[in-house]
């Protein structure tokens, strides 16, 4: 067994991110594996993916073992790469991640938006993401420059204090009075199809479902297209594939989502040049950890709406 003091870089994180940092090369769906199992032990007692450490926390870690492929991944560093920033100071970086990107490293990804920005920013001490948005999610994406703006703004997301609005191109005619969608969600762990280890999986399920977590997503048509609707989506409850498994419920699901969406038209407009899902988080709204003012931010990548153009009511 390996036993690890949590240091002033691990003040405030959850457990899980701070295994995934610190068992480099371990992949993420083990690092999930042996918490769940109770191999990992924070002040000699089990504890969950979610527990906040402390500072002088002592964690106990179990022998690990990384594959050839993996290890040989991980030596690698990432690639230094600035992404498009909408806003920044002292305090926080607000960049307009592109589609096809991971957030971090794990689950078969050698790295993602945080490592790359912080090779490109060495003089940084602390970078930290302050939520995620899915691989395929393009749009806003907040990076904490310090340890009390990522606590602040987490903060802010647990208790639902924040804005989030979504851009999303779905299937069909949207009706106008399907406005909002209040279903509870049940997310479970299914083996991968290709044998790469474990993945998320999330479905709607009955309101007596004792697992199942309430989920609120508001609906506005912004505009209807041939075949399609772009949907304004905010979402009152931050639950993993919300906004992807609330709109495939309803019959209408997001264009290009490998998923949960419909295969064979995620085929038909890959020919006709769709190569992503039509998901963007397009604007955001939080207090400012230092000065506790709203700030109002919008995505300025234009969302790729020419491929469903043709025909568009």
């Amino acid at each position: 067994m390996t036993h690890v003091t949590v240091g002033e870089e691990g003040e405030g994180q959850r457990l899980d991110n701070y295994l995934v940092k610190t068992l480099k090369g371990v992949p993420k769906t083990h690092v999930y594996r042996i918490i769940r199992s109770g191999e990992v032990r924070v002040n000699k007692a089990r504890a969950a993916a979610d527990t906040r450490l402390a500072l002088g926390d002592v964690l106990r870690l179990p022998p690990v073992r990384v594959s050839d492929k993996v290890a040989e991944k991980a030596e690698k560093p990432a690639p230094a790469r600035e992404f498009p920033i909408v806003f920044e100071d002292e305090w926080l970086i607000a960049i307009d991640k592109p589609a096809g990107v991971a957030v971090h490293g794990g689950s078969g990804v050698s790295f993602g938006v945080i490592e790359q920005l912080r090779r490109a920013r060495p003089t940084l001490r602390f970078l930290e993401l302050v939520h995620r948005l899915d691989k395929e999610t393009s749009g806003l994406l907040l990076v904490a420059k310090k340890r009390s703006a990522l606590t602040a703004l987490q903060d802010q997301f647990r208790q639902r204090q924040t804005g989030k609005t979504y851009l999303a191109v779905v299937k069909g005619e949207w009706p106008d009075r399907l406005k909002v969608i209040d279903v509870p969600l049940l997310k479970t762990l299914v083996e991968a199809p290709d044998g790469a280890g474990e993945q998320r999986h999330v479905r709607i399920v009955d309101e007596a479902h004792p697992q199942g977590r309430r989920s609120i997503t508001l609906v506005r048509v912004a505009r209807r297209l041939a075949g399609f609707t772009l949907l304004e989506v905010t979402i009152k409850t931050g639950r993993t594939h919300q906004i992807r498994v609330h709109l495939a419920s309803q019959g209408h699901p997001i264009v290009g989502d490998e998923k949960y969406g419909d295969f064979e038209l995620n085929k038909a407009m890959h020919r006709r040049g769709v190569k992503r899902m039509l998901l963007h988080a397009w604007r955001l709204a939080f207090d400012h950890p230092k000065t506790g003012e709203t700030v109002r931010l919008e995505s300025l990548t234009p969302f790729e709406l020419e491929a469903l153009e043709k025909g568009a009511s």
